[in-house]
């Protein structure tokens, strides 16, 4: 697997995770790989694709990092009781200066500023299925966060 393709997964597996856990919030939610990366087969060893254990270590390097919390794993399927921290909650509904999401200007006020956030900038970014689009609001929302 190139670089490349993994750091897109990441950002795909990443998005997907955020914008579940945005809509559930503040409740916890259990999060399922197959949910986020598609259905896995085990090998003859019951050993998960290489595709799913990226996806399960993208949910652990989350709750690492800081944008969500769990109380445990379900072996490599899940994570269960997961929740956004926050800080990731607070910076997932903040409106963003510099997104202006297409038909914004003809929206009322409240609903505009509920799509100019990072929130909805992911999900738009999936729903186009871009893997650029995608991999750009992830990182545009990590480095809020960092800063």
């Amino acid at each position: 697997m190139s670089g490349g393709i993994n750091v897109e997964d990441f950002c795909k597996d990443a998005a997907r995770a955020l914008v579940i856990l945005y809509r559930t919030f503040p409740r916890p939610h259990t999060l399922f790989v197959e949910d986020l990366c598609g259905p896995d087969q085990v090998d003859e060893f019951g050993m998960h694709s290489d595709r799913h254990l990226a996806c399960f270590s993208a949910l652990l390097w989350l709750a690492a990092e800081g944008y969500l919390r769990y109380t445990d794993t379900i072996r490599q399927e899940a994570v269960d009781q997961a929740v956004l921290t926050g800080r990731a909650f607070t910076l997932l509904s903040r409106p963003l200066a510099d997104f202006e999401p297409p038909g914004a200007e003809s929206l009322p006020p409240a609903v505009r500023l509920e799509q100019q956030t990072h929130a909805h900038r992911l999900d738009l970014a999936l729903d186009s299925r871009s893997s650029t689009r995608v991999k750009t609001a992830v990182l545009a929302f990590m480095d809020d966060m960092l800063g």
